[in-house]
């Protein structure tokens, strides 16, 4: 491929990306806003979990996609095993699957969580029968940083150490829903 094709397809993925990000925030945004404004606060904070370990799934992915070898991949291909073609695909294109796992969901679920820990505080203050919701914001803020953090660093190393493992698992998924 050329460098101006390359170019040309590089440019197309940005352009695409941008938009896949934009729609998703506008949607998963607008749904957990709803949806936690109308919910119990215990049901809320099991919203802000789910999404905190969304964003941990998919940057695991991420790392994985990008620390597995190709190599084994195209000897379970050759094989027939169900699920090799699609893991083949994952990782040949890692640097956009890194890209969309990390960045657009993993960011998302970042600033989602950001927004929901903030609704949280919000209601758990006014269940609380607080006026000044400052500490409960810091607490709940630090407690979905933190745990954000760890579950990165854990999904991170885990990654690495199981990236033939986990790529061949989502295979697997992915070619249950391919054609």
């Amino acid at each position: 491929m050329s460098n101006k094709t390359e170019q040309n397809v590089h440019n197309h993925w940005l352009v695409k990306v941008f938009f896949i990000t934009f729609i998703l925030s506008l949607i998963f945004n607008y749904l957990s806003t709803e949806v936690v404004e109308s919910v119990s606060i215990v049901t809320s904070i099991i919203i802000l979990i789910v999404v905190i370990l969304i964003g941990i799934l998919f940057d695991l992915v991420a790392t994985a996609v990008t620390a597995a070898d190709e190599a084994p991949f195209h000897a379970k291909a050759s094989d027939k095993k169900k699920g090799a073609k699609q893991s083949v695909k994952l990782v040949k294109n890692a640097d956009k699957v890194s890209n969309f796992c990390a960045d657009v969901v993993g960011d998302i679920c970042g600033i989602l969580s950001g927004a929901t820990s903030a609704l949280v505080s919000v209601n758990l203050s006014n269940a609380l029968g607080l006026s000044n919701i400052t500490i409960v914001t810091m607490l709940v803020t630090a407690t979905v940083t933190a745990l954000t953090v760890l579950g990165k660093a854990l999904a991170k190393h885990i990654a690495i150490d199981k990236a033939e493992e986990i790529i061949t698992t989502l295979g697997k998924v992915m070619a249950v829903f391919s054609k």
